[in-house]
């Protein structure tokens, strides 16, 4: 008797780094908390913005640049897209608060004509990342919020506009550091320390990378 031969199974792929999530969302967390004080008012001195700038500089756009790619290279799309598009924007807020310290002000309408891109952007990738967990939606809509925050700033020269600007900026450091802890902690202890709601949204089909 012939024995029928076994499919072969292919192997799990393997990821070529470790998790970088938590490096990237960390590094949001210290960028929002530089910017705290100046969202506030509290610090706008000259020193505040060159201080603000480099960390914004490392941590935001630093850690999240090298996050983005990491992910990239473990396939995962929407987070290696996310981290990546938001390195170059904390690059951006480098750039203002060092021009800032030098008292150089950036083109408001060019800043104007980002910011819209960016909300376009972020959109589309909180509804996205709904099939993935309520939270990450949350994470997003937080930055939804702020861009739109910051347009209707700079279109109405409003200052009421500067508050939810600083609280949105609070809040999306709190989730950063939410998640950050949920995914390192987590897997650490074995069970849910941080527990993290599931999806929102129902896909049609498996989805490959996120």
């Amino acid at each position: 008797m012939q024995d029928t031969p076994t499919p072969a199974v292919a192997p799990a792929p393997v990821n070529l780094f470790a998790e970088p999530t938590p490096l990237g969302l960390l590094g949001l967390a210290v960028g929002c908390a530089a910017l705290i004080p100046i969202a506030f008012g509290w610090s706008l001195t000259p020193a505040a913005f060159r201080t603000a700038a480099f960390y914004c500089l490392y941590f935001g756009a630093g850690c999240q640049f090298i996050a983005g790619i990491m992910s990239l290279a473990n396939k995962n799309l929407l987070g290696g897209t996310l981290f990546t598009t938001f390195a170059f924007n904390w690059l951006m807020n480098y750039q203002t608060l060092a021009g800032l310290a030098e008292g150089r002000l950036p083109d408001p309408h060019i800043i104007l004509s980002v910011d819209v891109i960016f909300l376009v952007i972020f959109v589309v990738l909180t509804y996205a990342f709904g099939f993935f967990s309520k939270l990450l939606f949350a994470f997003l809509l937080d930055i939804v919020v702020l861009f739109a925050c910051r347009i209707l700033k700079e279109l109405t020269h409003a200052p009421v506009f500067a508050l939810p600007i600083a609280l949105a900026t609070i809040v999306l450091a709190g989730i950063a550091l939410y998640l950050a802890f949920a995914i390192l902690v987590n897997s650490a202890a074995g069970r849910p320390v941080f527990p993290v709601p599931g999806p929102l949204f129902k896909a049609a089909g498996p989805v490959a990378a996120h």
